[in-house]
């Protein structure tokens, strides 16, 4: 390998990319990153693998990352934030629509037959909490002014000092809990209107239900949902005649307003948690029918919001808590002493408070997030841990076990796919799985790319990017 002078280049990244690109195995590396498909912070793993021939004992092929250019080797984040890593969340959002689409019309292990089911698109909106600014269709916001679509005040408290924050963010910190008690009632409410127990309506249908969370601008969570009548065995049977689409709308009416969740505590008083007044169910159309609301639709609307996070109403999306300390302010010596955090000087946070770079609103709902953490009656919410969520601990999307596949199944047909690629352009034999073995140890080595490899990887995406909309554009046609 040539040595290169390389003092009289500024960039520390291209001075890296230079040396990288006169390695004499730089065609590896490339390829490595190639095959990450422009992922933003992959993973750096160093380790072996070997298949074994039980029967005879020989070693049929073997991998060390000691043989790699860079001693490691790369695989993708698999983050689902389109903020953290535009390219696996693209990933997260394919998966994530054919798992709704499966549930829709059928595939992935789900009879086409399911499209026939009765089946709507539910969205469950949160309280209001005091009145924001907003866009009402034919007159002023309240505040007296028309807003611009882009004004930053839309969604933020008309007057921050009576806006119920600590209401805000438990209603947020309490939405999973919501939601499974919404379904509850809405087994209880179908029972009721088809005139069973609730016993006995488990013996004829099941509820079955995909749902994501997404974020408004005032920075409170509501859902979208799939939700689907099957028989008792799930997807493959249907649910008896009775149980049409109007049946199961009326359901979901009188189940929402009945899910209520309790709190009490003396800093907040008693508070009554409950779905906001806005509540939409539609139908979502047969196939084939000519209407908005059709499988694919819904299914490309709810992948949409799978890779949004709480960035999205213009927070963070990384947890502002100190590692160190997991957000105690302290650590604890082998007797017990606390040791005040020399990290973040006892503060508990990452990043202080007032120097993040958000918008007043959001700021305050961190801050509640982290007042109401502290206390006793509030522990087990662990807001101080979730508040770059502004208090939602939930995941952000969500079915039922009978809805469709799983993005594990998904995950686990992409991996087989790509290793019998792998195995086919290497040349090799197929081997039997019940006369071989795979040993391999690995250890987590860190994250991200060098400068160099940082700049390549961003080809790569933008590359691919261009490459879609060409497609998508009908580029191809």
């Amino acid at each position: 390998m040539v040595t290169l002078d390389l003092r009289h280049v500024a960039s520390p990244a291209v001075r890296d990319l230079l040396h990288l690109v006169n390695h004499p195995d730089f065609d590896r590396a490339q390829q490595q990153i190639e095959r990450l498909g422009g992922c933003t912070e992959p993973v750096r793993l160093t380790g072996h693998t070997a298949t074994i021939d039980t029967t005879t004992g020989e070693v049929l092929r073997s991998y060390t990352t000691s043989d790699e250019p860079t001693g490691s080797l790369l695989t993708t984040c698999g983050n689902r934030r389109a903020s953290r890593c535009p390219a696996c969340s693209r990933t997260y959002a394919a998966d994530t629509y054919h798992l709704i689409r499966a549930g829709l019309s059928g595939g992935k292990t789900v009879p086409d037959t399911v499209r026939t089911h009765p089946r709507v698109f539910a969205t469950l909106t949160a309280p209001s909490f005091g009145p924001v600014h907003n866009r009402p269709d034919a007159r002023p916001c309240h505040c007296g002014i028309r807003h611009e679509p882009t004004d930053p005040l839309l969604g933020t408290p008309i007057n921050p000092a009576t806006y119920d924050y600590a209401g805000a963010v438990l209603f947020n910190a309490h939405a999973g809990a919501l939601w499974a008690r919404f379904t509850t009632y809405l087994r209880r409410e179908l029972a009721l209107r088809l005139g069973m127990t609730q016993k006995a309506a488990r013996t004829v249908l099941r509820v079955s239900f995909a749902k994501v969370a997404e974020y408004q601008k005032r920075g409170l969570v509501h859902f979208h949902a799939v939700i689907r009548l099957d028989g008792p065995d799930g997807s493959t049977q249907p649910p008896p005649s009775y149980a049409t689409v109007a049946v199961l709308t009326d359901a979901i009416r009188a189940a929402a307003p009945r899910a209520r969740i309790s709190v009490t505590s003396d800093a907040v008083g008693e508070r009554e948690l409950t779905w906001g007044q806005q509540l939409d169910v539609r139908e979502i159309a047969a196939f084939g029918t000519e209407t908005e609301l059709t499988d694919q639709a819904v299914a490309a609307y709810v992948a949409k919001y799978a890779t949004k996070s709480a960035d999205a109403s213009g927070t963070l999306d990384r947890a502002l808590f100190c590692r160190p300390c997991q957000g105690r302010g302290a650590t604890l010596l082998p007797h017990g002493t606390p040791l005040p955090c020399t990290t973040c000087d006892g503060t508990g946070q990452a990043r202080p408070l007032p120097q993040l770079a958000v918008a007043p609103h959001v700021r305050q709902m961190i801050r509640t997030c982290w007042e109401l953490g502290i206390l006793p009656e509030f522990a087990n919410l662990k807001l101080w841990k979730w508040a770059h969520m502004l208090g939602f601990r939930g995941h952000f999307s969500t079915k039922s076990r009978s809805y469709s596949t799983t993005l594990g199944a998904l995950r686990d047909a992409r991996r087989a796919w790509r290793t019998e690629q792998a195995r086919v352009h290497a040349g090799l034999p197929v081997h039997d799985p019940d006369t071989t073995l795979v040993l391999g140890h690995w250890d987590y080595l860190g994250s991200g790319y060098s400068p160099g490899a940082a700049l390549l990887a961003a080809h790569v995406w933008h590359r691919r990017e261009l490459e879609r909309r060409f497609i998508a554009e009908g580029g191809c046609g």
